[in-house]
């Protein structure tokens, strides 16, 4: 085992007090008292069928209960806005907005278990996969029989989310990795908030 491998097992050991907390733990932690939080993101979508790799980056937002914000940024910036009724997808490059029912669109998808207050055996299925490259994972398959995902795992560094995996029922796996994490600090309200401006077009799903 590598040396750093080796540092980063007796770290965690020791800030535990006893054994390493399950992943289950580490979820329940770091959703405990959770109020807001900001990161930034890379994301890799692959198809499964092609291995064809699509890679983008952004920030998100999320504010409990049931806000969040979505960015992805480059040439084509991108929105995804949950006001707590009505998530909107917003594509500036084309004026374009689609608007969805937030209840039906999340429920049993990762961002209810982080807007909404944690009600994880009701929503999934829940696999503890141990730790793997210093993590520890857990395996979430939704109970919905119409959920577009198959399963979603995460990964977390002592309590702070580190990763996230989610393979539909597509053939697509969309991978996720967050970097500088900030919890719980003040967010403007209207980081949360969306009125579609003149001209685009609002599209209902």
């Amino acid at each position: 085992m590598h040396k750093t491998r080796i540092l980063a097992f007796l770290v965690l050991l020791l800030s535990s007090g006893t054994l390493m907390a399950d992943a289950r733990q580490q979820l329940e932690g770091f959703l405990h008292g959770l109020h807001t939080l900001s990161a930034r993101f890379s994301q890799e979508l692959i198809n499964t069928e092609t291995n064809e790799i699509n890679r983008s980056q952004g920030i998100f937002y999320l504010s409990r209960p049931d806000r969040f914000r979505w960015v992805y940024e480059g040439e084509y910036p991108r929105y995804i806005i949950a006001d707590g009724k009505t998530v909107w997808l917003v594509e500036e490059d084309i004026q374009q907005v689609s608007q969805r029912s937030q209840q039906s669109t999340l429920e049993g998808t990762p961002a209810s278990l982080f807007a909404s207050e944690l009600n994880l055996d009701r929503d999934f299925a829940v696999k503890d996969l141990g730790q793997r490259m210093g993590l520890g994972w857990l395996k979430l398959i939704p109970k919905k029989a119409d959920s577009q995902f198959e399963q979603i795992l995460l990964a977390f560094d002592g309590e702070r989310l580190s990763r996230m995996e989610m393979a539909d029922r597509f053939g697509q796996v969309t991978r996720f990795e967050f970097f500088d994490l900030k919890r719980n600090l003040p967010l403007d309200k209207r980081l949360f908030t969306f009125v579609p401006p003149p001209g685009y077009d609002i599209l209902d799903q």
